[in-house]
């Protein structure tokens, strides 16, 4: 049992395990490294000047797992979804493993999230509220498989950080900030 499976490693993915992990849930991501970031260069995304999407996605992970202790199986692709109780079973490698929480991070595949039953637009895309919850109490849904053609990095980054920010808010009973600040001196 996991606070919180997420399903994918692109930057979707790894944005919304980054905040849940660093923020005390204990977070894993199925990632089978398919996604577009191999096939892309980033010019477009705040921050980075210029970076080979390889690149990226090894700082990443890095960032995710080093820093801040999420639990990636790569190379694991999840064939099944569903509610079991208050949460979540994934099956993974023949296994299955229990979350509380879901966050789908797919790209433009919306196989698991139609399995799920979570509810769709006219636009044939999974739709979500402004947190990324889906129809489906505590499963999140991000990136491409939320947008009919708006699929960019950052972008998916940035829903991946609103699906992680909404779980903190949920289990915090709050609303839930992530803001890092240097620590002051005693003597300021």
């Amino acid at each position: 049992m996991t606070d919180v499976i997420v399903v994918g490693g692109g930057p979707a993915g790894l944005s919304a395990a980054l905040f849940t992990s660093k923020n005390g849930l204990e977070t894993t991501v199925f990632d089978t490294d398919k996604t577009w970031m191999h096939k892309a260069h980033l010019y477009n995304y705040l921050g980075i000047r210029s970076m080979d999407g390889d690149v990226f996605m090894d700082r990443a992970r890095e960032q995710a797992t080093t820093d801040h202790g999420v639990d990636l199986q790569e190379g694991v692709e999840v064939t099944a979804v569903e509610q079991a109780g208050d949460g979540f079973v994934v099956t993974a490698d023949g296994e299955d493993h229990e979350a509380d929480y879901l966050v789908l991070a797919t790209g433009a595949n919306r196989d698991l999230a139609e399995e799920l039953g979570c509810a769709f637009t006219d636009e044939d895309v999974v739709d979500v509220d402004v947190t990324m919850e889906t129809s489906v109490d505590d499963a999140y849904a991000t990136g491409a498989m939320v947008r009919a053609e708006e699929w960019q990095a950052v972008i998916s980054a940035g829903d991946g950080a609103a699906a992680a920010l909404n779980v903190l808010t949920k289990e915090k009973g709050e609303h839930f900030h992530d803001f890092d600040t240097p620590e002051v001196p005693a003597d300021r």
